[in-house]
């Protein structure tokens, strides 16, 4: 989850308490936040950041710590796109003005505002496309220089890379537009070359919104057929959300509401994560006995209890694995 609390895209000590107190607590990996690849590709300015070599050093320590409670570390790789430029929720939410401390030119794969209000992104070109991908790349090393173990490429919420899948934010007639083939591509040669740097052994992710939930735009079958594509090339695992993209989706939100679609991309062969107002252990061990999904991702279950993994683990009756700190309190 965004923590919205870092500057000039640097971590400090919120993110080494916020992300350890996860590791803390039980969870089997903990991811940062969407970390901007650019700097135009923040959502807000207080996004966290790996698009220079000076963003590894605290990044570093705060992985020692994860991973020296048992956790596995890694980061989400993230461009906001047409998204970009906005106000921190805590701070009012909203497109930012230049003036306000925004940025122009935001980008897209077209110049197609993502909401009444929003600057109207100026259309990538293919050079443009390339820098991307070689942001991407380079952030992925970094990852790994900071003792990252997991990366996942944000493809998913309307940022830039699902922007330019869906065919109701990509309007392009160039070998990036048009087709399905030509709408994957973006996202297919960001992962190509995240996995040019990412050790074969290491897991890489990708975070897919299953559907935009909207007529005429990405859909299941468009994400089975895009995780199909992505398995031989490396990709590991399809975090299966939704959504993000269209300002008012008619979303039908419920428990597990996003489920299903990790459900069917799983019987495509590829290995998937729920996600989704998963909030009881009792749920989530249903989802995992049932074959819906391989993982389980929580994202605001554990802003509300960072022990939530120790809670479950007792729940369920297994002991669960204390900090010897902590043993008095369990």
């Amino acid at each position: 989850m965004c923590q919205y609390s870092s500057e000039d895209g640097f971590a400090n000590d919120w993110h080494l308490v916020h992300l350890g107190s996860r590791a803390v607590g039980g969870a089997a990996a903990v991811l940062t936040e969407a970390t901007a690849v650019t700097p135009e590709g923040r959502i807000s300015p207080d996004d966290l950041g790996i698009w220079q070599d000076a963003h590894v050093e605290m990044l570093a320590r705060i992985f020692r710590f994860v991973a020296s409670h048992g956790a596995a570390p890694g980061m989400q790789l993230a461009h906001a796109g047409r998204k970009s430029s906005t106000r921190s929720p805590f701070k009012g939410g909203g497109p930012l003005a230049e003036s306000d401390g925004g940025w122009t030119p935001i980008l897209g794969p077209s110049p197609i505002a993502f909401a009444d209000g929003y600057q109207t992104p100026a259309e990538l070109d293919v050079a443009g496309i390339r820098s991307i991908v070689d942001a991407f790349t380079a952030a992925a090393g970094r990852v790994l220089e900071a003792g990252g173990r997991i990366i996942e490429v944000h493809g998913a919420h309307g940022y830039l890379l699902h922007e330019f899948l869906s065919p109701l934010s990509n309007h392009r007639t160039d070998s990036y537009g048009g087709s399905f083939d030509g709408r994957i591509r973006f996202l297919s040669e960001v992962v190509a070359g995240v996995r040019s740097v990412w050790p074969e052994n290491l897991p890489l992710i990708v975070r897919l919104s299953a559907t935009d939930w909207t007529d005429g735009g990405w859909t299941v079958e468009d994400s089975i057929a895009l995780a199909s594509r992505l398995a031989p090339m490396g990709v590991d695992a399809i975090d299966c959300s939704s959504g993000g993209n269209v300002a008012r989706a008619s979303i039908p939100v419920g428990p597990g509401y996003q489920v299903p679609f990790a459900d069917e991309l799983r019987k495509s062969g590829i290995v998937t994560a729920a996600v989704g107002l998963i909030t009881s252990a009792e749920q989530a061990e249903h989802i995992l006995r049932t074959g819906q999904a391989d993982l389980i991702v929580l994202a605001r279950a554990l802003l509300k209890d960072p022990y939530w993994p120790l809670h479950a683990a007792r729940t369920l009756g297994h002991a669960p694995d204390l900090p010897a700190q902590y043993l008095r309190a369990f």
